[in-house]
């Protein structure tokens, strides 16, 4: 029998991570050739290798077990996952000027753009391994589904990371939360949450899986998520969060708090935004800082985290009764298996609270 759920159980949720995390690092990790050019394959593992949630694999994992199939068998498409996270995150950094990964310099900061680039793009070659090592351990049919929906992931993390770009070099300021919401969609819940959904359920149920039925569910996390990773931005603690506060206010991004400042701001503030996006952070200088701060206490004084923050709890609601109408209360089978699939659909059920609770 299914045990009751237990809607944001944090401590539920950190020890399914955990657990997921050390079957796919040790995975990854064991993958990653040991003879290597300089600068290449030994700093493929850094960012792996540094204190991570590992979200998206065990999502991949959960799904599998959740959904009757044997976590065992998804274990090489979460390492697939996990791969493609760290090669867009490498590739994030070196877009963004970011200075911090994970409590750590940057791999762009600490060796230079060229070095990450390349690094990157190694990242993202060992993720197509995985890939195609999907057609001796789950079939050919099963494999080429797989990669369809990597396929489809990449263009679609692709398109949402264009748009962003585009309002920062363009300088748009007329954007609205659809927009960001669209962005959302895109480049957040595609990759974050639907692509390992996804992949966790065609290994659990086989390559005719109807693979959609937790898309509503992973497009409102991604949305939630996104929100509270851009507050987290602007109010959490440099040690917890991993990553450099107010970064997205240095790099111009058009997060929700931003557009909704933009709306409720007075004319002569809204000139002092534009001009202040106008420029690039190396253009801003050192005295960006002083802008900086002004954005900040005018988001405060316009409640734009506290909006920004019931703007992700509704995501959230909306997340926690797709995840109960499509999981239900109905116990699932597998033997040998029955203990980790009761918590892997408690994981599930937890999953959106934990979203908007987290410090990093």
């Amino acid at each position: 029998m299914t045990p009751p759920r237990l809607t944001g159980d944090a401590p539920l949720v950190e020890r399914v991570l955990a657990r997921y995390r050390e079957r796919t690092v040790a995975a990854l990790l064991g993958h990653i050739p040991q003879q290597s050019p300089p600068y290449l394959y030994e700093l493929a593992a850094d960012y792996p290798a540094r204190p991570c949630k590992g979200l998206r694999a065990a999502l991949c994992l959960a799904t599998c077990a959740a959904f009757g199939g044997d976590p065992v068998r998804a274990l090489n498409p979460a390492v697939t996952v996990e791969l493609f996270h760290n090669a867009f995150l490498i590739h994030d950094d070196i877009q963004d000027g970011s200075e911090l990964r994970r409590g750590e310099p940057t791999l762009p900061a600490r060796y230079g753009a060229e070095v990450a680039l390349n690094v990157g793009n190694a990242t993202n070659l060992l993720a197509l391994q995985r890939l195609m090592a999907n057609r001796r351990e789950l079939g050919g049919e099963l494999a080429w589904r797989l990669f369809e929906e990597t396929e489809l992931m990449c263009r679609q993390s692709l398109e949402g990371q264009a748009l962003e770009i585009a309002w920062i070099r363009d300088n748009a300021c007329g954007l609205t939360p659809g927009d960001y919401y669209r962005m959302c969609l895109k480049k957040t819940s595609w990759y974050t949450f639907l692509y390992p959904c996804r992949t966790g359920l065609l290994v659990a149920e086989g390559a005719d899986a109807e693979v959609t039925r937790l898309d509503r569910f992973g497009w409102y996390l991604g949305a939630a998520f996104q929100i509270q990773d851009d507050v987290l931005n602007l109010v959490g603690t440099e040690e917890e969060y991993g990553k450099e506060i107010t970064g997205d206010l240095w790099e111009g991004k058009r997060t929700l708090l931003l557009i909704h400042l933009i709306e409720r701001c007075t004319p002569a503030e809204r000139a002092r935004v534009l001009r202040y996006l106008s420029a690039t952070r190396a253009q801003r200088g050192p005295g960006g800082a002083e802008e900086v701060r002004w954005l900040l206490d005018r988001m405060a004084a316009y409640d734009c985290v506290e909006s920004a923050r019931q703007a992700a709890a509704g995501l959230v609601a909306a997340a926690e009764r797709e995840i109960d109408q499509v999981l239900g209360a109905e116990p699932v089978g597998g033997e040998g298996r029955g203990q980790e699939a009761d918590e892997a659909r408690e994981f599930l059920f937890a999953l959106p609270g934990f979203v908007v609770e987290r410090g990093r």
